[in-house]
């Protein structure tokens, strides 16, 4: 991840440039057309919903290539369905990127719950799959509600332990509105990531001792010490309890990996994610659906604010407002990594298209 200290420090890229570049990345790396394209969307949502410290945009773009060209991840993968039932099924990713793979596995559970009211998908032998909103908003765009978990390289202690044996392991939940963009809460089961420590270590500043211990089990403050230790779950002891199940029902009933096993290095992934479609009318009709909610989100939103500056906010609101901003002004890129991606698109032997929002 790269800091962006001030302005002069900092490039602004288009959404446009930034997908055709993206795309173009992916196809010389061995993807297919229909793996470009998904990838490409994905990272581009992260950059334009996230702050560059959560590491999901085009950051990720050096440790993308470096996969591809050593097998960790495999382009144009066989991927296959080993079992596939009414309401249920499991897609074998062959080692293929995460984003398509959940993106298939989202787009099978969108189908069967249309019919069978919902639907559950399991994943295996996968890579990382991006942010997890960006999957489960995939359900809700088709009028269902969408579910996204998956599991990760273990990073976060057992309550009460000093080592790390479980993931951060994300959900994203989406839930669609008439009328507005869906409410998406999309969350890791740590308080904070490594690249949130890393850009406060680069900022000089102190992190929260809620995020990390140290390697021997103490509380810090300091974002150097955090990244050689393990994270703490949120909500302590449930966060722990949240990780380990989402662990059962990804790796564990998949037949991935799962535990200290997932994820080891660049060369060993196994990741599992499972998705989660639920029709709505399967339970009552949409309108009354939308009548009920709208009512609950007023009751959420009327609560008076602690700083009358902050109003309270739906969950995926915040993004929303980011995305809209950056379609405006563009991407903000540190010129480290601007710099450093245009070195990467020679070395590919890829047009470098990335685009400034002021050109």
């Amino acid at each position: 991840m790269y800091e962006l200290s001030s302005a002069l420090d900092t490039v602004r890229v288009t959404e446009a440039s930034s997908r055709a570049f993206l795309e173009t990345f992916f196809a010389a790396l061995g993807a297919n057309d229909d793996e470009a394209r998904i990838n490409a969307d994905g990272i581009v949502t992260a950059a334009m919903w996230w702050h560059p410290g959560q590491g999901q945009g085009l950051e990720k773009l050096p440790r993308y290539a470096r996969r591809l060209q050593t097998g960790g991840i495999v382009g144009d993968a066989p991927m296959s369905w080993v079992k596939d039932r009414a309401s249920t099924a499991l897609l074998d990713a062959a080692g293929g990127l995460g984003y398509v793979s959940a993106h298939r596995a989202m787009a099978k559970a969108i189908e069967k719950a249309k019919s069978s009211g919902i639907a559950m998908v399991a994943v295996q032998h996968s890579n990382h799959f991006g942010i997890a909103g960006y999957h489960a908003k995939h359900a809700a765009n088709e009028g269902l509600i969408g579910i996204a978990m998956t599991n990760a390289g273990a990073e976060i202690a057992p309550w009460g332990a000093s080592r790390p044996v479980l993931g951060t392991n994300p959900w994203g939940l989406a839930v669609p509105r008439p009328a507005h963009a869906p409410i998406v809460l999309d969350m890791a089961l740590s308080q904070s990531g490594k690249g949130m420590m890393r850009w406060f270590r680069r900022e000089g500043l102190k992190i929260p001792d809620t995020w990390a211990l140290t390697p021997d089990g103490c509380r810090t403050t300091d974002p150097a010490e955090a990244d050689q230790g393990p994270l703490l779950p949120i909500g302590d002891y449930k966060g722990y309890g949240l990780s380990l199940i989402t662990d059962v029902l990804t790796g564990v009933l998949s037949g991935s990996l799962f535990g200290m096993d997932v994820f080891q290095d660049d060369q060993n992934f196994d990741v599992s994610h499972t998705m989660i479609a639920i029709n709505i009318e399967a339970f009552m009709d949409r309108p009354t659906f939308d009548e009920r909610l709208e009512r609950l989100i007023a009751q959420v939103i009327s609560a008076p604010p602690i700083d009358a500056q902050q109003p309270v906010q739906l969950p995926g609101e915040a993004e929303q407002k980011r995305a809209a901003e950056r379609l405006r002004e563009g991407i903000p890129l540190h010129r480290d990594l601007f710099d450093d991606l245009k070195k990467l698109a020679r070395e590919i032997d890829v047009p470098f298209l990335l685009e400034s929002s002021n050109s």
